[in-house]
């Protein structure tokens, strides 16, 4: 009984699903017909009145090939798991020069506006998805589309043959029906193997855009590191330095005190053992800033422990105390942690935070949650876009799940096969 049962819950969901691809793969070429009618209903005998119709299709082609192949990607994804990744080219920051104008990477622009409508036109036309998207919206209705209408023309045909009173019609019909029937689990099936064949980048498109994207976390890094540099530098010229420099005038004039006033001058002294003290403690705080001692000797998960114990949350740590990464994933995930729990105290007005810290065969993983009131997003320049772009150094990806009224969940996924 459970087979015939499974079946018949099979044809459905195939017969349901085949309805679907027929109206995505169709959608441009009910653009054309649509384009067709209009041309023949506006002729009147002028060669020059088919411009119309033609520019009606064309366009509605375009605006249709991206938001049709996005459709074709979610729909197999959810029914069959397979991912194609999109590659659509994203756009770059838009930048005010001194002279006023705004740079979007191809031009100079007097607003803004038109800057980011010129960069997304530019984008657009040279991206290779594009032109895989149109190639997938012409090759589709002819594969796909012709597949997927068999069990939807056949139910139609069962339909009509059925309710005729002649037996010839009502044989087509029955045929029609076993036809819908039987091919309903199936037709839908073939819209797999040609979106992965025809929407997949190849293999030169995914070298270019993996060279891309290498190029822009160098220039991420440079950055990164310029501004890291002088932070330094401003640290130890604002602090340390200037601390160093009023201890040596101390002494100097300790020094010059020592014979005609004792007493000022064992006061200086004793300011300046005060400021020696000081300027160590900064000195070990900015050490601390740079690559934090507990984190080079005992690894990730203990640092993340001493940074839940100094952080103002409530922060409990789950993790493997077995777990040791390479040292430059070990930091880029320790202050990764060390954003998120700053901004659940700063921003979100969290009081717990939970840190998670685990790994499988191919990554670490690493889930952050507060309690705080939600509603994070990735702002560009902003701490979670650098975060992103410091884990993207090393392949990771950053999700974050923060709805208003919270709570907000970050899951940090570094590969490391090598574990």
């Amino acid at each position: 009984m459970r087979q015939p049962v499974s079946w018949v819950a099979s044809a459905c969901v195939g017969f349901v699903r085949a309805c679907v691809v027929v109206v995505v793969a169709m959608l441009v070429p009910a653009v054309w017909a649509a384009a067709v009618v209009l041309w023949i209903w506006w002729w009147g005998g002028d060669p020059w009145s088919g411009i119309v119709p033609l520019l009606w299709a064309c366009i509605g082609t375009l605006a249709l090939s991206r938001p049709v192949c996005r459709m074709v990607r979610s729909l197999v994804a959810k029914w069959t798991g397979t991912v194609i990744p999109a590659g659509y080219r994203q756009a770059g920051p838009v930048t005010r020069m001194s002279t006023g104008y705004w740079w979007n990477g191809y031009s100079y622009e007097r607003t803004d506006r038109d800057a980011r409508q010129d960069q997304k036109m530019r984008i657009w036309w040279s991206d290779p998805a594009t032109w895989r998207d149109l190639r997938f919206t012409g090759i589709a209705p002819v594969t796909v589309g012709v597949i997927a209408a068999v069990p939807p023309a056949g139910a139609a045909a069962a339909v009509l043959g059925l309710s005729q009173p002649a037996l010839s019609a009502r044989l087509a019909g029955v045929l029609g029906l076993v036809v819908a029937i039987a091919g309903a689990p199936y037709a839908w099936r073939a819209v797999e193997p040609v979106a992965v064949r025809f929407l997949r980048a190849s293999p030169a498109m995914t070298m270019a855009d993996r060279v891309d994207e290498l190029t822009a976390q160098r220039a991420d890094t440079t950055v990164a590191q310029a501004a890291e540099i002088r932070r330094i530098e401003r640290d130890l010229h604002d602090g340390a330095q200037a601390r160093l420099v009023a201890l040596g005038l101390s002494l100097a004039t300790a020094e010059k005190l020592m014979e005609t006033n004792p007493d000022q001058a064992r006061a200086l002294m004793r300011e300046a053992r005060v400021g020696a003290a000081t300027s160590l403690t900064e000195l070990r705080d900015l050490v601390k800033g740079i690559s934090p001692p507990v984190l080079n000797e005992r690894g990730l998960v203990d640092a993340v422990r001493a940074l839940g114990l100094d952080s103002p949350l409530e922060a409990t740590v789950d993790a493997d105390v077995q777990l040791r990464l390479d040292p430059p994933i070990e930091s880029a995930l320790y202050f990764g942690i060390a954003e998120l729990l700053t901004n659940a105290a700063k921003h979100a007005h969290a009081s717990r935070a939970r840190i998670s810290i685990a790994r499988d065969d191919t990554a670490v993983i690493v889930d952050v949650e507060d309690n705080g009131r939600g509603g994070a997003g990735v702002n560009a320049g902003g701490g979670l876009d650098g975060l992103r772009r410091r884990l993207a150094a090393f392949d990771g990806t950053v999700e974050i799940t923060s709805p208003a009224g919270g709570p907000t969940r970050v899951r940090m996924v570094v590969p490391c096969e090598s574990l």
